[in-house]
Parts: C-alpha cells; sequence; structure tokens
C-alpha cells in the first residue's frame, strides 16, 4: 500500500516520538507529504470564574489574579507545543519528508480527523497510551475515535500500557 499523505497527531509525550519516527519511515518509504498536527484540548482553556458580587473586591481580586495564572500556564503550554511542532517538522525536512504543521485548539480526536480529511490524507498516524477500563472511558481516546470516525487509514502506534487501569 502506497500512502501520498499522512497526518500525524503529536503532543508533548515520550510516544509522541514513536509516533513520528514511525510516520516519517512511512513518508520516506512511499514519497509521502506529511502533515504534523498538535492541538490543546478546549477543557483546558481558561474563561473566568463567575463570583458573587457580595465577595468583596479582595476576593475579586484573588480570583483574577487566579485566572490570570491560568490563562499564562494555558499560553505557556500552547507555546511549548508549538515548539515541538517545529521541532519535529525541522527534524522531517532533514530527513527530506516534505512537511507542514497545524496547530489547532478543539476537541483533539475530532479536530485531528476534520484535517486529515479537509488535507485529503490517506494515512492518520496516532498513538495509544494503553489506557484501559475506567481511565480510558474518563479521559477518553484520540486513537479510538480516530479508528472509527477518520475517512482515511489509521496507524495506531502502541505505547506502553499504563500500570494502573
Amino acid at each position: 500500500m502506497s500512502f501520498h499523505k499522512i497526518v500525524v497527531a503529536l503532543d508533548d509525550s515520550s510516544l509522541s516520538n514513536a509516533v513520528f519516527e514511525r510516520a516519517v519511515a512511512l513518508a520516506q518509504a512511499t514519497n509521502a507529504q506529511l502533515l504534523l498536527f498538535s492541538g490543546i484540548s478546549e477543557d483546558l482553556m481558561v474563561s473566568p470564574t463567575p463570583f458573587p458580587a457580595e465577595l468583596g473586591s479582595l476576593n475579586a481580586g484573588l480570583i483574577n489574579s487566579n485566572y490570570q495564572a491560568q490563562q499564562v500556564n494555558f499560553e505557556h503550554h500552547m507555546e511549548a507545543l508549538k515548539t515541538v511542532l517545529k521541532r519535529y517538522r525541522e527534524a522531517a525536512q532533514a530527513k527530506g519528508v516534505q512537511t507542514e504543521t497545524v496547530f489547532q485548539p478543539g476537541d483533539i480526536e475530532k479536530v485531528v480527523c476534520a484535517i486529515a480529511q479537509e488535507w485529503g490524507a490517506d494515512l492518520l498516524v496516532v498513538g495509544r497510551r494503553g489506557r484501559k477500563g475506567f481511565s480510558e472511558a474518563l479521559l477518553g481516546s484520540v486513537s479510538n475515535y480516530a479508528v472509527h470516525h477518520a475517512h482515511c487509514s489509521v496507524l495506531v502506534v502502541q505505547g506502553e500500557a499504563e500500570a494502573h487501569s
């Protein structure tokens, strides 16, 4: 089977290294283009906490400070992911693979499938951390969603199984 356009879902985990290396090897073998994707879940986006006016200005100041700290943390995480994407893009290009990147916040599993379809990908490469049972149900699974909803073939790169399931 030959691939022409491969979307790769990456984050800042150690599993992403294995996902990236597998995708690059496939791209080299089939002379395919890569689209490296990363995003941040909308769940991590911070919105101001409403509070009753009777709490007073001191509490409003504390709430505002907390919101600002969360916003800074969110922006730092977002920039870190963009840096990870840039590093992976440079590594792929150094290996002679035509590579683009896209960073988009949202429901990661839905966004990556939509991007794969919009870009006309014929393969989506994702990692699977090995969550099982309640952990997988609670935290979700990008790989599970992709297998069931992507318009193209999906390669799932297996990570280490979690100790507690």
